[in-house]
């Protein structure tokens, strides 16, 4: 099976790609990651990306899609393979299709914007060690602090109110197209928003037939 999942940043779309990748024994290929593995590697595109990379600019849309088209030639993407992350515009979709690369499936993780706030701007880390935690859903015994090493707790960047609403924006304008784009090519399967990770993952196997 091939398929992408789609849907707005902090929907849960690595977590059930994970979970989907286990249960059906197909790789996730995560556009971050397999960057960093093809500028490691030292493959042509990747060399090429990391030209923008260390100018301090972004990888253009048609080196991104020849780094994808690199790694879904590999041997354990033939019997399938699930993408995360891209494509993010109808730009890199289109690229995607000029390279021949087909899906069985777009799997639209559909959560409302006031829930991904709170799970997102909820979420705090330890400064030392790492260790994650979410206000409500998993808070630290001690208010602020670690469990682990009583180190102090922080809101990263990334969780701030402001920036999660501009990632929200810019998948509203630049991606959320994506939507009428692959139902028009009759591969969209929407899964309406749940409570829960396992109700997630159910609604997802019951939309796969799996």
């Amino acid at each position: 099976m091939k398929l992408i999942m789609f849907g707005a940043p902090g929907a849960g779309k690595g977590t059930q790609a994970a979970i989907l990748s286990d249960r059906l024994g197909i790789p996730t290929i995560s556009t971050g990651n397999i960057l960093r593995a093809a500028v490691k590697n030292g493959t042509p595109v990747g060399l090429q990306a990391k030209r923008y990379m260390d100018a301090g600019q972004l990888v253009p849309d048609q080196v991104i899609i020849d780094i994808i088209v690199e790694r879904l030639a590999e041997a354990d993407c033939q019997n399938g393979f699930i993408l995360d992350g891209v494509p993010r515009t109808i730009p890199q979709a289109q690229a995607l299709e000029r390279a021949g690369v087909k899906f069985d499936c777009v799997l639209d993780i559909e959560v409302p914007d006031s829930e991904i706030m709170n799970r997102m701007t909820g979420r705090r880390a330890c400064a030392a060690c790492g260790a994650t935690y979410h206000v409500v859903a998993a808070p630290p015994k001690s208010e602020g602090v670690c469990d682990a090493c009583g180190a102090a707790l922080v809101q990263r960047d990334d969780d701030k109110p402001e920036t999660v609403q501009s990632r929200l924006d810019v998948y509203h304008s630049q991606t959320e197209p994506l939507k009428e784009f692959y139902a028009q090519r009759g591969v969209l399967k929407s899964v309406a928003f749940q409570p829960g990770i396992e109700a997630t993952t159910k609604a997802i196997a019951d939309a796969l037939g799996i």
